[in-house]
């Protein structure tokens, strides 16, 4: 967890204060001079860490590793439903860093020239007592200068730290209503496993007279990390275990195979080899997961026009999922615009 004032609340400190800096007498040009000089030094300290997170962060966007879609909850409510879906917001981490580094550098730039104005021009000093205190203390919660300044920077960040509380997508639960930046609803293919089924997993894995269930929970594992890695994916330790016998393995909650997670994965490097490679170990090639869909479904959805051209003419097409629909109508309704063509020319030379 990100370090926090969780110790104390900084309402027992802004109470007090307030009722100190009513004493402050702002006639005295002494009390006054030095009140300046300890304000624009915080200031000065304050503004000089949020433009050192700023471009920290800028740094931190041109590092790939971190360029992959996260869920990130919305702030803390005092008054928010417990009993309410979360709502997560699917985002770029390195964007959403960056995104808020710049809103720490405005506010802190903002509130320093807001200040500074209403003193000289209506002169207010308890303003400048104030934000002398409270302006460190609001910095120290930010999680970003957090990291940058006490957790060795955010640019070589742990897979399992959650700077924001985010989530990956195999951590999302039905309780989840996930949006993206501008508040339209999303559907996320991953859900992640029950609390049944995870016990199961960990039931399975504690059994060491068990090789054949701990060998699958080492492919599930390969699976679901190949698929978050998204086009980043090194497929190299996914292609290595996978076997004639293994190939049709299916994960434990939503009965996905590897030829679903490659058909997926839009972008990542090798996609259309490893297709390949599955279909000629024997893979399934219209078996389905727990909503109906096959591979090409799959590709239709993630807009991977290189898993389309490889499984549109394995007779995928016509497949109607759960729901009634074949994979050119979610490319469709997608917007998956080079999927369609290649779903519509194969139907054309049929």
């Amino acid at each position: 967890k990100a370090l926090t004032m969780a110790g104390f609340n900084k309402m027992f400190i802004m109470l007090p204060l307030m009722f100190a800096v009513r004493k402050i007498d702002g006639e005295d040009p002494v009390v006054v001079q030095w009140l300046r000089i300890a304000y624009f030094s915080v200031q000065f300290i304050m503004s000089s860490i949020a433009i050192y997170v700023y471009f920290q962060a800028l740094s931190a966007k041109k590092n790939n590793n971190m360029d992959k879609i996260v869920y990130v909850p919305p702030p803390a409510q005092p008054f928010a439903d417990p009993n309410a879906k979360k709502k997560y917001t699917e985002v770029v981490f390195s964007a959403h860093v960056a995104a808020q580094a710049q809103s720490l550098l405005t506010s802190t730039l903002f509130g320093a020239l807001l200040t500074t104005g209403l003193h000289f021009w209506k002169g207010m000093v308890i303003g400048l007592a104030m934000q002398t205190v409270m302006g460190p203390l609001n910095l120290y919660d930010n999680v970003l200068a957090q990291y940058v300044l006490f957790k060795g920077g955010i640019t070589n960040l742990s897979p399992d730290e959650k700077i924001f509380g985010e989530k990956a997508a195999n951590e999302l639960t039905s309780q989840d209503e996930i949006v993206d930046q501008q508040g339209n609803a999303v559907v996320v293919k991953r859900v992640a496993p029950s609390s049944t089924s995870a016990s199961t997993s960990a039931s399975a894995s504690n059994n060491s007279n068990d090789k054949s269930s701990s060998s699958n929970n080492n492919l599930e594992d390969l699976l679901l990390d190949t698929w978050d890695a998204g086009a980043q994916a090194d497929l190299t330790n996914l292609l290595s275990v996978l076997n004639a016998k293994n190939i049709d393995f299916k994960t434990s909650e939503n009965q996905w195979t590897a030829l679903m997670v490659l058909a997926g994965l839009a972008g990542a490097k090798g996609t259309v080899s490893a297709i390949k490679h599955v279909k000629s170990l024997g893979a399934k090639l219209d078996a389905t997961d727990a909503e109906g869909w096959t591979a090409l479904h799959w590709a239709a959805f993630h807009g991977s026009v290189g898993g389309a051209k490889a499984l549109v003419d394995d007779g995928l097409e016509s497949i109607k999922d759960k729901e009634g629909k074949v994979a050119l109508d979610y490319a469709k309704s997608e917007g998956n615009a080079d999927v369609v063509k290649v779903l519509e020319a194969f139907q054309k030379d049929k």
